[in-house]
Parts: structure tokens; sequence; C-alpha cells
């Protein structure tokens, strides 16, 4: 699965930076996520419940985040587990570029599924992946115009 975008946040990127990296915002914005913890540096554990079609399944597993250049760019990459529904693996890479007063932040996902979930289809899987992403964007979004007023930044 591949899935590409592009999204206009208006807020510096010094502060989209910030909540990108901030484990409360990310919980917060994720679609589904129970719980997100640091485990180390770079390093987070995550537990998801996913819905893909008529799957439903509680993800458990890693994020690891690479190739760190703050505040412009990093890479993404983990790996999940929801038992006999399958597994969810890849990586993005998400680059945010200063516009003005505002943000864009583009992202290139490349994920491998297996498990039921595969056997959906890869239709499903694809909208489905689209409509979360969509979600989450709005949700960010919307905390980084909110700025101080929401979340503590820095």
């Amino acid at each position: 699965m591949d899935l590409q975008g592009e999204h206009r946040i208006p807020a510096p990127r010094e502060t989209v930076w910030t909540l990108l990296n901030d484990p409360e915002v990310l919980k917060a914005c994720i679609p589904g996520c129970q719980s997100l913890e640091i485990t180390g540096e770079n390093r987070m554990a995550a537990t998801v419940v996913a819905k893909v079609g008529p799957v439903k399944a509680t993800f458990a597993g890693e994020v690891r985040l690479e190739n760190i250049v703050a505040p412009e760019s990093y890479s993404i990459t983990g790996e999940g587990k929801g038992g006999i529904a399958g597994f969810a693996s890849g990586g993005a890479d998400v680059r945010l570029v200063e516009d003005g007063t505002d943000t864009v932040l583009t992202y290139v996902v490349k994920a491998q599924v297996g498990g039921k979930i595969a056997q959906l289809g890869g239709r499903l899987v694809d909208s489905s992946a689209k409509k979360l992403a969509t979600q989450f964007f709005d949700c960010f979004a919307a905390r980084c115009v909110a700025g101080d007023d929401a979340v503590t930044v820095g």
C-alpha cells in the first residue's frame, strides 16, 4: 500500500514540529489510539484499535523516528501485530516546509499488511487508510491552530 498527501497547516513550522513530536498530541489525534508511550530515544510503543471493513482488531507495535532533521523532516518506521486480524509494517517520510505563516506538511507512506486485513483487498485497505489519515490531519491541524491555548508547546 502506498499513500501520499499534503496538508496546509495554519501555524508556524516550529509549532507543527513540536506538536508532531508530542506523544500526547499524537495519541489524541491518531484514530483509535489507546496508548502511545516513549520507550527510548526516538522510540514509542503504541496500541491502536483499527477497523478495516468488517475486521476490527487491536494492534500493538513499535514506532521509530529516523533521519531526523529538526524542524524539517523525519522518517517513521514501525510495525504492529493485530493477532488473527494480521499485521501492518512500513514507514513514512514526513517533510515540513514554511510557506509564509503556514506550514505545508507532506508525507509518503509505504506499508505492507498481512493476515485477514490483506484478504480484504487493496481498495478497501487503501480507502480505510486514506480515511484514517484525513481524520488524523484534521485533528492535528486543529491542535496546531489552537497552539498554546490547547496544548503545552515546548
